[in-house]
């Protein structure tokens, strides 16, 4: 697969597992700067949430994420993302997370690109 860009790129949850925050009401908001991957996300159960982290050279995702969900707490934790190009020219990341705050549990969820970057 072909580098992808992530900058300005928006996403839309579509799975996750049950133990995360996230809905399909959460959306994404990616931005990149050579290597470097962050952006911010919000809706279902997060109110607001950053992740800081970078592009690998074998096109997957690592980064760090913090969020404050909808009932005040305040979760961080570490994911790894595969993408996947889909024949729409949409991108789908298949994410694997861990949270470093409060049990710890991890879990996959599976976020979408809403509209192909052209």
């Amino acid at each position: 697969m072909s580098k992808i860009n992530y900058n300005n790129r928006i996403f839309k949850a579509i799975v996750n597992d049950d133990n995360g925050f996230v809905t399909n009401n959460t959306t994404f908001y990616y931005r990149q700067r050579g290597n470097v991957l962050w952006g911010t996300y919000e809706g279902g159960g997060i109110n607001v949430g950053t992740i800081t982290g970078k592009v690998l050279d074998n096109g997957k995702l690592q980064f760090n994420y913090q969020h404050v969900t909808m009932k005040g707490a305040l979760m961080t934790g570490y994911c790894e993302s595969t993408p996947e190009k889909r024949s729409n020219g949409r991108i789908r990341l298949f994410e694997k997370w861990q949270f470093t705050s409060g049990a710890q549990s991890e879990g996959m969820s599976i976020i979408e690109e809403v509209v192909a970057k052209s």
